[in-house]
């Protein structure tokens, strides 16, 4: 393949500029497998899309999202999950991250008990991005991993005694990889992402009774679930592995999702080890599920925490299903990170993160996520105390009682001029550096991926939409007040190139105007931004 022309491998089209030792990742037999897997399951997930746009417009239309009448018996069925590894008996701290081998090494030396390699909400999908993750990944599993900082200050090596497990986060079922087609279309980025991974590393991760063990994002049906299960058995099938071998953990992080918590892991039963509240994309899925639903319009992202009613009965219910069925419960994201320079501001933050992180612990979750190594001791800490044992599978919670209207109700709060404002500049910025090739954004002090993005972008649609809403002041939120705060951002961003993808803040001011001015809410940010992508 020279520079960007396409290279047939019948059936298969790569697309893209040649990236150094991509030979040995996409190999002929690997080509082989991954138009295997497309071939066997892209009508499926194509189905499973149409399925979801269709209850979409039921929504639109008034429906409310609601328990599932037609899978009674398995909620109320007595059935657990299979035995959960040994590897994945304690998860108490969980660190987060794109796939660069900077972040794969700092990660699997940092002590927390797991990793979760992304390659959805903090890696953009460029595909040299894509193939640097794969042969980091490929690397660490072998244990030769190594990364030299680009002036030659600092040799990166991975500490041969550490401990931390690796999991590994494919893209969504929504999202296409447009660098490979198979039979003229674009594949599915899912299959690709974890096809590719396991068949390089799943029997060597086999060997070391190290999995391989994923994270499942978006998904929104016991349906997308069991697709899922389907392509794991087919992989496992393929390169000899021991059926079950391959476990997963399911991100509940769609408002339809929270109604299906038992079917999930019902569906994935032989593998699954539990769910986690991905509590960032939950709240923009609520915002995105009720977008034409004026009394359900949340306040600002900072007034939306895990004590608001919808999202604390969501935490508590997962934690129920969870141990009623022999997984673990997983809690959320603390996407802060320290603040140099001022001590007070930094307490204060961390400060957040513990109280943050004693709720989890308290309410019986098994473990939570960071995003910063420095939190990774202080998340330890709390639940050290709170959990002496591995996990907390025996808080069975049978107190929680979260009936369809608790799981849905509307949050009290305001908008205020700085939290639009705040709404208008992240998305800028995050945007920009996604543009940009970067996943993963400090802003603010707080690491912004693509779901904290999302939460912003959606309400500003929501919010000028409904055309009736008032800041805290009195003033109208409309499209002046909107075009008022793009038109300001230049000169407050004035040290625009000293920022992530600082070059690239003109163009996500267009896609964030055009989105928002849209008459439909984008599905995802990122659909539109990948077609943006060099």
């Amino acid at each position: 393949m020279a520079g960007d022309a396409a290279r047939t491998i019948s059936p298969l089209e790569l697309h893209g500029t040649r990236q150094a030792g991509q030979e040995d990742l996409l190999t002929p037999a690997a080509l082989g497998f991954l138009v295997d897997l497309q071939r066997t399951f892209e009508v499926e997930r194509q189905t499973r899309l149409a399925a979801r746009r269709q209850r979409q417009a039921r929504f639109d239309a008034g429906e409310l999202p609601d328990f599932r009448a037609d899978t009674r018996a398995i909620r109320e069925g007595d059935w657990t999950v299979a035995p959960l590894p040994a590897a994945l008996l304690d998860r108490r701290v969980e660190i987060t991250g794109p796939v660069d081998p900077k972040m794969v090494i700092n990660a699997l030396n940092s002590g927390a008990s797991c990793y979760m390699a992304d390659f959805e909400d903090s890696t953009c999908p460029t595909w040299d991005s894509l193939l640097t993750g794969q042969r980091a990944l490929r690397k660490a599993v072998a244990g030769s991993l190594d990364w030299m900082a680009p002036d030659g200050s600092k040799h990166y090596v991975l500490d041969p005694a550490s401990r931390t497990v690796l999991i590994v986060r494919p893209r969504g079922w929504h999202l296409d990889e447009k660098h490979v087609l198979v039979d003229g279309r674009r594949m599915s980025a899912s299959l690709f992402d974890l096809g590719l991974f396991a068949f390089h590393n799943a029997a060597t991760l086999h060997a070391k009774d190290r999995g391989p063990y994923f994270y499942l994002p978006k998904l929104q049906s016991m349906e997308e679930a069991a697709l899922w299960n389907d392509v794991l058995d087919f992989i496992e099938a393929r390169l000899g592995l021991p059926a079950g071998t391959m476990k997963v953990t399911v991100l509940i992080e769609t408002l339809p999702a929270v109604f299906e918590m038992h079917e999930i892991l019902h569906a994935l039963r032989s593998r699954i080890v539990g769910l986690n509240c991905g509590r960032w994309d939950y709240i923009f899925s609520y915002i995105k599920t009720f977008r034409r639903h004026r009394d359900r319009v949340l306040p600002e992202r900072s007034q939306v925490g895990m004590t608001q009613p919808f999202l604390k009965s969501y935490s508590e219910l997962l934690i129920q299903t969870c141990h009623r069925r022999g997984a673990h419960a997983m809690g959320g994201m603390a996407a802060q990170i320290p603040i140099s320079g001022d001590p007070i501001a930094n307490e204060e933050a961390l400060a957040r993160v513990r109280a943050d992180k004693l709720r989890e612990a308290s309410a019986g979750h098994d473990g939570t996520w960071v995003a910063h190594p420095a939190l990774i001791p202080i998340a330890r800490e709390v639940f050290d105390q709170a959990m002496p044992g591995p996990n907390q599978h025996g808080v069975r919670r049978e107190d929680v009682a979260a009936d369809r209207d608790t799981l849905i109700r509307p949050s009290v709060g305001t908008i205020t001029r700085k939290g639009f404002d705040s709404n208008v500049e992240v998305c800028v910025r995050y945007i920009a550096a996604w543009l940009d090739g970067q996943g993963c954004v400090p802003i603010h002090w707080l690491m912004e991926d693509a779901a904290t993005a999302e939460i912003g972008r959606a309400q500003l649609w929501q919010w000028l939409h409904h055309g009736d809403l008032h800041l805290d002041d009195g003033s109208p939120v409309d499209f002046s007040l909107f075009d008022r705060a793009l038109l300001a951002l230049p000169s407050k961003l004035a040290d625009r190139m000293n920022l992530p993808g600082g070059s690239r803040i003109n163009d996500a001011i267009a896609l964030l105007d055009e989105l928002t001015h849209a008459r439909e809410l984008a599905e995802f940010l990122t659909l539109p931004a990948y077609e943006r992508l060099a």
